[in-house]
Formats: structure tokens, C-alpha cells, sequence
């Protein structure tokens, strides 16, 4: 149980980064989202953002949505620490 949480958190943090990457790499207006290696990041974070896209659209062309994406995964990762620290997740 111990490794599953913990390659959980592991991925979350990962992905974490993805999304900032993904986020500082929208301020460069000349980037072709159709090229490689940008089509691959928008492919794997694009559809994560999207959820928070329908929930919080752009306001005067700014999108929030990334900051209630980045607060869901901090969420998420900060309960699996808790879980990992929990005594059944120690194994036997």
C-alpha cells in the first residue's frame, strides 16, 4: 500500500510541474501548439485544465482556471502524504 501511495505522489508532483511548464509556456505567443513537444504537454494537460475550464471560464481574456487546477492537485497530494503516514499504509 505504502508504494502505490507513494508512486501516487510521486506522479502528482510530476504533473504538477507539467502544469507549470504548461501555464509559463502560454505567456509566449509564438509557440505552435501543434508542434512537438508542445503538442505532447498540451495533450497530457489540456484535458485536466479543461475540467477547471467548464467551472471557472477566462475573465478579460485571463484564465484562472490553472490557479483551481494547481489547488485540487496540492489537495490531492497533501492527502496522500497523510495517507502514507497513516499506520495500515506502514504493511505489516
Amino acid at each position: 500500500m505504502s508504494l502505490l501511495i507513494t508512486t501516487l505522489v510521486t506522479f502528482v508532483t510530476f504533473y504538477s510541474y507539467l502544469l507549470i511548464i504548461r501555464v509559463l509556456l502560454t505567456w509566449f505567443p509564438t509557440i505552435n501548439w501543434y508542434n512537438q513537444p508542445f503538442a505532447a504537454l498540451a495533450q497530457i494537460s489540456d484535458p485536466y485544465l479543461n475540467l477547471f475550464r467548464s467551472i471557472i471560464p477566462p475573465l478579460g481574456g485571463m484564465d484562472f482556471s490553472p490557479i483551481l487546477a494547481f489547488l485540487a492537485l496540492n489537495l490531492a497530494g497533501d492527502l496522500l502524504r497523510t495517507l502514507a503516514r497513516l499506520p495500515f499504509a506502514q504493511g505489516f
